[in-house]
């Protein structure tokens, strides 16, 4: 579905965008890529929510902890299970992207390289949602109360000023970033940002993990 946001609008708008003049990446990305991290965004939040409810239908996920497995590590597993389908999403959105530069604006040199670092840029910068919606679906045994603070942590962040550098380190609103419109500087210290959160939401995980074995 986010793949088809810029080829529907440019099918219908293209003659606003390509008489613009600047570049096809830049263009396609200010236009649609709010609308194409929103969805997913959201399609990170209920995966995490699916994965964690059907280990807790039927005490699935006590049976689980009987096994010669750390729970850690099944949370590392779920993790690597869905930054592996967000490369998927983003490499479908790119093959989007790409259609559009192609048709509408005939290709341009120089711009696939700078694709493919926007592309790479999204990647890094959804993992701390990845993690982050993971611990929220942990933390509650209902997946409708998961699935319903995520959906309102993700409009929380699309409502965040994108200009404040401290509020945009929210996990959800990181993947909101542009990378054609970010400076340079900002960039690596987005990249940290997403680096730092990370290992943060591992280490709240882990102390879930241990005060939910000692509560039980």
């Amino acid at each position: 579905m986010a793949a088809l946001v810029p080829v529907i609008n440019m099918a219908v708008r293209h003659e606003i965008y390509t008489g613009s003049g600047a570049s096809p990446v830049n263009i396609l990305f200010d236009a649609n890529w709010q609308l194409m991290a929103m969805l997913n965004v959201l399609l990170v939040v209920m995966c995490a929510c699916i994965i964690y409810n059907s280990e807790y239908a039927d005490n699935a996920i006590q049976k689980m902890r009987m096994l010669p497995v750390h729970e850690s590590g099944m949370y590392f597993g779920k993790s690597a299970l869905i930054i592996l389908m967000c490369m998927t999403v983003l490499l479908i959105e790119a093959c989007g992207v790409v259609f559009c530069i192609d048709y509408w604006f005939k290709g341009n040199r120089g711009d696939w390289d700078l694709l493919f670092k926007s592309f790479v840029y999204e990647m890094v910068l959804i993992i701390p949602a990845v993690l982050f919606s993971l611990f929220i679906a942990s933390a509650f045994k209902n997946m409708w109360t998961a699935l319903g603070t995520g959906v309102v942590c993700v409009f929380m962040a699309t409502m965040l000023p994108a200009g404040n550098f401290l509020l945009s380190l929210f996990p959800f609103a990181m993947p909101f970033q542009i990378f054609t419109n970010t400076k340079a500087d900002n960039i690596s210290n987005f990249i940290i940002a997403a680096v730092i959160e990370s290992v943060v939401i591992i280490i709240m995980e882990f102390l879930l993990i241990k005060i939910r074995r000692l509560s039980e």
